[in-house]
């Protein structure tokens, strides 16, 4: 997952703990690369708790929840995601697996 603010890429510390912030935006899940949290400018971005303003929040299974006070809301529902025209998402599966592993319809 890159970092919402510039786009970089995280990659796996060479030891300890990530560097990486996590945050919420839009009731999603997001990463803060290590120069981002530098500049500052990154927390005004996020959402922040309803009850104590703070941006220490976590997204899981439908609920955000603030570390810094431990409220706890629902997230909003998400838009539903789109199945291409060309067929059912499961037809434009079997269509990539028949592409990338080379299987061929028996006619």
């Amino acid at each position: 997952m890159p970092c919402f603010h510039c786009g970089t890429r995280q990659t796996d510390p060479d030891r300890g703990a990530s560097p990486w912030q996590r945050g919420v935006r839009h009731d999603r899940q997001v990463l803060i690369c290590p120069e981002c949290q530098r500049t500052g400018r990154w927390p005004a971005e996020l959402d922040h708790c309803g009850e104590c303003g703070s941006t220490e929040l976590i997204c899981r299974l439908g609920e955000i929840e603030c570390r810094a006070c431990g409220a706890v809301r629902g997230a909003r529902p998400r838009p539903a995601e789109t199945v291409p025209a060309t067929g059912t998402l499961s037809t434009e599966v079997a269509q990539a697996l028949d592409r990338v592993l080379g299987h061929r319809k028996s006619r």
